[in-house]
């Protein structure tokens, strides 16, 4: 039987805060064990926690760009588990009353758009991490990451495949990139995403049994973890066996999803509200300031390139998934009214080199400004566009500008007519065989020659100028 998949998805995205959410302490990532960690994060007897106002502003900013409801009445209440990681033996979290709710994204699906509806997205303070060593007799806990602020944020269990849940995650992550409250580091784990599947079969409206994925950290993987599930699942169903409820967690060795711990009900952990914490009220004039610091969307902003620039959806799509990148081509935009022209520029030469560095559009030695100067050296005929493509290289590499390397290698595309024209002659004299076929009508010939006039020059010669002095000598 074919088995209808149901998928929503747990994030859990680490705020940009300096603090963490009820203390002073530091959250910056990889500092030695335990060195950012005080008596409140640390769980000593007496200490009270203070709410990150910082915090609370990234969620109110990111539930509104998520097309929430902001509650004006939210409260933080204490999640109880025992874990060694769990300084405190709970975690401060929010439960009956999360400070976003019932909000909504949209995907591509196939050729369609898809809305995937946002349940709640609610603050809450991370745990510290457990360290296993290999040949050791115990482990050790780092606590630097106890009471890092997050956002939890809950879909519904809108998905239908493994496609959908890369495209919601890929969706929401640009979200809170554009908005400056995550990262989006998934290897760092500041970006963080559990999915929830079940299957059930086609008509029947009760939901199946829910597992839960844990331990994923690229989109790759989440896909494989998806779509191995969904084959044990079914395989199950299939041979008559019961799903059992619990977390597993992705064996990227094995290729395999591996039980982690039975699935707890809410229930289990016993919320209550803190009694340290006193409900937090945000006015609507608070709220309605926020909205206007929310930026323009990448979702919006690839319309917009769209319809303003006459890009291609795919190059708009490129471009807007990262806001340093969209705004790097519309400052090259500014400059250099040719939106077409620095797409292609920007998705080809800087991002190769970009990558292949491993940095960022904010960390890229070429600024718009010295793009543009390579392009107009292009336009005003001082080199070939292949010569441009050729020199970009040393261009991102040693931070020159584009006339000093074209000085200094001797790239000068020649335009001079006469020396073009002695050029001319003595190739079409070489290739008599050539020149009867062109002559004859078989016009793709005239490529042939400008080949060999461009080698010839060494590259140097203007393409525009040889085609027009081939196609009169040839005429004649």
């Amino acid at each position: 039987m074919v088995y209808e998949v149901i998928i929503g998805v747990e994030v859990h995205a680490q705020l940009r805060t300096r603090s963490k959410m009820f203390c002073a302490c530091g959250t910056a990532f990889g500092l030695a064990a335990n060195t950012q960690t005080c008596p409140v994060c640390l769980g000593m007897p007496g200490a009270l926690p203070v709410i990150n106002r910082t915090a609370v502003e990234m969620a109110v900013r990111t539930g509104l760009a998520l097309n929430c409801a902001i509650r004006s009445h939210n409260r933080f209440a204490r999640k109880n588990y025992f874990y060694p990681d769990l300084p405190k033996g709970y975690q401060i979290s929010q439960y009956e009353a999360p400070i976003c709710e019932n909000g909504w994204i949209e995907i591509a699906a196939g050729d369609a758009k898809k809305r995937i509806r946002i349940r709640r997205a609610h603050l809450e303070e991370d745990a510290g991490k457990n360290i296993h060593d290999t040949g050791t007799n115990g482990s050790r806990v780092d606590f630097n990451r106890a009471g890092t602020p997050l956002l939890e944020i809950v879909s519904e269990p809108d998905m239908r495949s493994a496609d959908e849940v890369v495209a919601y995650l890929k969706a929401l992550r640009d979200i809170l990139m554009y908005l400056e409250v995550c990262d989006g580091n998934m290897e760092e784990g500041s970006f963080r995403c559990e999915p929830n599947l079940s299957l059930r079969p086609p008509g029947q409206k009760a939901l199946g049994t829910k597992v839960e994925l844990k331990n994923i950290n690229s989109f790759k993987f989440v896909k494989d973890a998806i779509d191995y599930e969904i084959k044990r699942q079914t395989k199950i169903l299939s041979e008559g066996g019961t799903v059992r409820q619990e977390t597993r967690f992705w064996d990227i060795e094995r290729g395999e999803t591996a039980v982690m711990r039975t699935k707890e009900e809410a229930h289990d952990y016993r919320y209550f509200p803190d009694p340290d914490l006193v409900p937090l009220k945000i006015e609507p004039e608070w709220i309605e300031a926020l909205r206007k610091t929310v930026p323009e969307l990448p979702a919006v902003r690839m319309r917009r390139f769209v319809t303003e620039y006459g890009l291609p959806e795919y190059d708009a799509g490129v471009l807007t998934a990262s806001k340093a990148l969209a705004d790097y081509f519309e400052a090259c935009v500014g400059l250099y009214d040719r939106p077409k022209t620095v797409s292609n520029w920007v998705m080809g030469e800087l991002l190769r080199e970009l990558n292949n560095a491993g940095a960022d559009v904010t960390a890229s030695p070429v600024g718009p400004e010295r793009l543009v100067s390579l392009l107009r050296l292009v336009d005003d005929g001082t080199i070939s566009l292949k010569v441009a493509r050729d020199i970009f290289p040393e261009l991102y590499a040693s931070g020159k500008e584009p006339e000093q390397i074209v000085k200094e290698k001797g790239l000068t595309q020649v335009s001079d007519e006469g020396a073009l024209l002695a050029m001319i002659d003595a190739i079409l004299e070489q290739h008599p065989a050539q020149v009867a076929q062109y002559r004859s009508g078989k016009e793709q010939v005239l490529g042939f020659f400008v080949g060999q006039v461009m080698k010839a020059s060494g590259g140097k010669a203007n393409p525009g100028k040889v085609n027009e002095l081939l196609k009169r000598k040839l005429a004649g």
